[in-house]
């Protein structure tokens, strides 16, 4: 049971978001640069990023919806379920890895990245952007992931909830309009 009253059949963040449009707004901004717009990293491993940082921070919605999304566009769920727990012995890229580590560090502490682990990234060929944007989606991810556990949100009983959402942020990503009957 949420702590505030929040629109019904809204599970997550939506309800939320719905609740307060005007802060959605800019969240949904960021969450649409950083995971759909176009990037080196693909769609998968960003969102593979927010899963990862979801488990770090027990957010069960989050690491659901979201590892939803990155078995989508990684077409591997198993793939996924190894990642968010243990990325080191997950088949991922050394790359991918690195980040990951970098990732689950902010989820802690962004004082817990070393410049070590950053020389690691960059030895693994990710770039300055990639590296800015995996502590930025790190980052948005704890602030997600508090907001939706910090007013006890509703979770969605079944999985097919989360995989009926694919599909439709893989087509318009996370600038969508409010629910029907919700002003913005």
């Amino acid at each position: 049971m949420p702590h505030i009253p929040l629109p019904p059949g809204l599970p997550g963040i939506r309800g939320p978001m719905a609740f307060r449009p005007e802060t959605a707004k800019p969240i949904n901004e960021l969450a649409n640069i950083l995971l759909f717009d176009p990037h080196s990293l693909s769609r998968g491993e960003r969102e593979l990023i927010a899963t990862h940082v979801s488990c770090a921070n027990d957010c069960q919605f989050c690491q659901t919806v979201h590892g939803a999304y990155a078995a989508h566009f990684l077409g591997d769920e198993a793939l996924v379920l190894q990642a968010k727990v243990d990325p080191e012995s997950a088949n991922l890229s050394p790359k991918m890895k690195a980040l990951l580590n970098i990732a689950g560090k902010v989820a802690r502490s962004g004082k817990l990245v070393t410049a070590d682990d950053v020389a690691r990234a960059r030895t693994e060929g990710a770039t300055d952007l990639e590296i800015h944007d995996t502590v930025l989606i790190a980052a948005l991810f704890c602030l997600c992931n508090r907001y939706v556990d910090g007013l006890a949100t509703e979770m969605p009983e079944s999985l097919e909830y989360f995989r009926e959402r694919v599909p439709v942020m893989a087509q318009h990503g996370y600038r969508m309009t409010p629910p029907a009957g919700v002003t913005s």
